[in-house]
C-alpha cells in the first residue's frame, strides 16, 4: 500500500482538504497519514483538531509548532520548531510521498522538511499570486521543492511550468475547496441561526480580514478603516471570523473583541467556525468583506459580492462578483455601497467560477496512485523559446 501523508495546519487548510482525505481513506490501495500541527494545536485557535477527530480521521502524529506571539520572531520559531518536529514524524511514520495544500509557513516548514529527508512532495494550489503577503514566497518555494503539481487553473498550471516543472507533472484540478461545496448539507438560515447563537438581519456581512504581512505595521491601520465603515453601515449586522497566526494578527483579533464588545446583538465573532458554519454564512449573507482567499475562491460559486480590500489577494484571477478596493474608510464605503446595490447583486448571482472543475480530489488521487516513480534529481524544464528551439 502506498502511504500517503497529508499534512494540515490550520482550520480553512483542513476544510479544503476533507474530499481529499476521504477520497485517500476509502481507497483500499492506499494508507492516509494524517500530520497535524499549527494552529490545530493551540487553544487560543480553537484546538481544532478535535473537529478533524469529530469527522472521523485518525490523526498520526501530532507536531506542536506554534509560537502564537504574533511576532516575526515568533513565526521564525514556528518554522524552526515545525521542521524538526515533522523531520522526526517522517522518520517515524515513512510516508511514500507527502501531500502539501497552499502557501503559509507551516507547509514550507513541512515541505523542508520533507525535501532534506528525500520524501517527495505533491503540492496543491501552486502557481497563485497573492502579493501582499510573505505566503507568496513560501508558495513559490514550496513548488520548487515538489515533484507533482495540482493547480486550480491553466494560468497557474502554465506559471508552475514557468517556474522550471515539467508539464507532464502539473495537473489543472481546479480549487479542491469547491467540491466540499457541492456535497456539503448547508444549514437553513434558522439552523444556522441557532447554531451560531446570532440574529440574521436585514442586510448581513461576513468579515475575515488578516494582517498584510508584506506591509510592516499596517494591519491595525488598515482594519480599522474597516472597522470605521462599518459604523456607517450601521443597519447591517457583521459575522467577524478572526485571524491567523501571523504577525499582527493578534492584534486584529483585539480589536474584533472591542468591536463586538461595543455592538452587542449587531455582532459576532468566532475564531473557528467550521467549514458548514463559515459556508453556510457565506451562502446566507448580503456581503463577504475583507481579504481572504475564501471571498476569491469559493464565495463565486454562492453568487455573494465580495469586497477585497487592500493588496493581500492582489494578483489573483477574480471574478466578476469580486470589488477590489484600497484599504481606506471611504474606498471601503464606495465597494460596500456598490455591492449592496441590486444591480451589483443581480450580477453576482450569474458569475462563472474559473475555479471550478469537477472531481477535483477523485484526480489528485488517482494521479498520486498511478505515479509510480517519482525522480528526486528533476531538471529544470526551460519554456521553448525562438532562442533554444
Amino acid at each position: 500500500m502506498k502511504k500517503i501523508c497529508v499534512f494540515s495546519g490550520s482550520r480553512a487548510e483542513y476544510g479544503l482538504l476533507k474530499p481529499l482525505l476521504e477520497e485517500i481513506k476509502n481507497d483500499s490501495s492506499l494508507e492516509l497519514l494524517l500530520l497535524v500541527s499549527g494552529m490545530h494545536l493551540s487553544a487560543t485557535f480553537g484546538n481544532t483538531y478535535k473537529l478533524i477527530e469529530s469527522d472521523g480521521f485518525s490523526i498520526d502524529r501530532k507536531v506542536i509548532s506554534l509560537d502564537d506571539a504574533g511576532t516575526p520572531l515568533a513565526t521564525c520559531r514556528s518554522i524552526a520548531h515545525g521542521i524538526v518536529g515533522y523531520t522526526e514524524a517522517f522518520i517515524e511514520l515513512q510516508p511514500d510521498i507527502l501531500l502539501i495544500l497552499g502557501d503559509r509557513y507551516e507547509s514550507f516548514a513541512a515541505a523542508t522538511a520533507a525535501l532534506v529527508n528525500q520524501l517527495p512532495i505533491a503540492h496543491i494550489h501552486g502557481g497563485e499570486t497573492t502579493q501582499g503577503a510573505i505566503d507568496e514566497a513560501f508558495r513559490h518555494s514550496i513548488t520548487k521543492m515538489s515533484l507533482l503539481h495540482f493547480t486550480s487553473t491553466e494560468n497557474y498550471r502554465q506559471r508552475v511550468i514557468q517556474l522550471g516543472e515539467h508539464p507532464d507533472r502539473v495537473f489543472d484540478v481546479g480549487a479542491i475547496g469547491l467540491e466540499y461545496m457541492e456535497k456539503a448539507n448547508f444549514l437553513s438560515e434558522k439552523d444556522l441561526e441557532r447554531s451560531l447563537n446570532f440574529k440574521f438581519g436585514k442586510k448581513n456581512a461576513l468579515v475575515t480580514f488578516h494582517p498584510v504581512t508584506l506591509e510592516s505595521g499596517s494591519a491595525t491601520q488598515q482594519f480599522t478603516q474597516l472597522l470605521a465603515t462599518l459604523d456607517d453601515i450601521p443597519e447591517m449586522k457583521i459575522i467577524f471570523t478572526k485571524a491567523n497566526a501571523d504577525p499582527e494578527g493578534r492584534d486584529i483579533n483585539h480589536l474584533i473583541d472591542d468591536y463586538v464588545a461595543k455592538n452587542p446583538g449587531r455582532t459576532i465573532s468566532f475564531t473557528s467556525m467550521g467549514h458548514q458554519r463559515y459556508l453556510s454564512s457565506m451562502r446566507i449573507v448580503d456581503l463577504v468583506i475583507g481579504n481572504s482567499s475564501s471571498g476569491i475562491i469559493e464565495a463565486p460559486s454562492f453568487g455573494v459580492p465580495v469586497i477585497n480590500v487592500g493588496s493581500r489577494q492582489q494578483g489573483r484571477i477574480k471574478a466578476a462578483n469580486i470589488i477590489s478596493c484600497q484599504p481606506h474608510r471611504s474606498a471601503i464605503l464606495k465597494a460596500c455601497r456598490k455591492g449592496l446595490s441590486q444591480q451589483f447583486k443581480d450580477l453576482a448571482e450569474t458569475v462563472d467560477n474559473p475555479y471550478r472543475k469537477k472531481g477535483t480530489a477523485h484526480r489528485i488521487k488517482e494521479i498520486i496512485k498511478k505515479t509510480t516513480t517519482l525522480d528526486l534529481l528533476k531538471t529544470f524544464y526551460d519554456i521553448p523559446t525562438r532562442t533554444n528551439l
